[in-house]
């Protein structure tokens, strides 16, 4: 049953990143120092930090649409798994982010991510456009 994990991982991930979001409300409010996170706020770790952020969130309801469209959609069971798995390996683009700003990580995660998860979508689009009609509304 693929897209189970999808979702149910989409949502952590997803509540993980909401919450962060309360952390960068944080650095730019009340944090001591707000005025330089302020004044940095296009560049270096601010903007990283953000970009984190905004991916995180975006991978995540990827893969709650995702997971749900493998769940309801009659896709072959090889082409599922691999489009499953491609858009959960896309969540390590926003980790990879993370990592780069919190302990100075190189980008390997964030390439790994972004090409797993343009896979994904170029896999899944293929699939979608090569589907058969199924159901009431469909014709052949």
């Amino acid at each position: 049953m693929q897209g189970k994990k999808n979702i149910a991982t989409g949502f952590l991930f997803l509540a993980a990143f909401m919450a962060y979001g309360f952390i960068l409300i944080y650095l730019r409010d009340f944090a001591p120092g707000k005025a330089q996170w302020i004044a940095d706020y296009a560049v270096g770790k601010h903007f990283e930090s953000r970009l984190a952020h905004v991916h995180g969130n975006l991978f995540a309801f990827i893969n709650v649409v995702v997971g749900y469209l493998l769940l309801r959609l009659p896709i072959r069971a090889f082409s599922a798994k691999w489009i499953s798995w491609l858009a959960l390996a896309g969540m390590l683009m926003p980790l990879g982010i993370l990592a780069e700003v919190v302990l100075g990580v190189p980008p390997v995660l964030v390439l790994v991510g972004g090409i797993a998860m343009v896979l994904a979508m170029v896999w899944f689009g293929v699939v979608a456009a090569t589907m058969q009609p199924v159901g009431a509304g469909g014709r052949s």
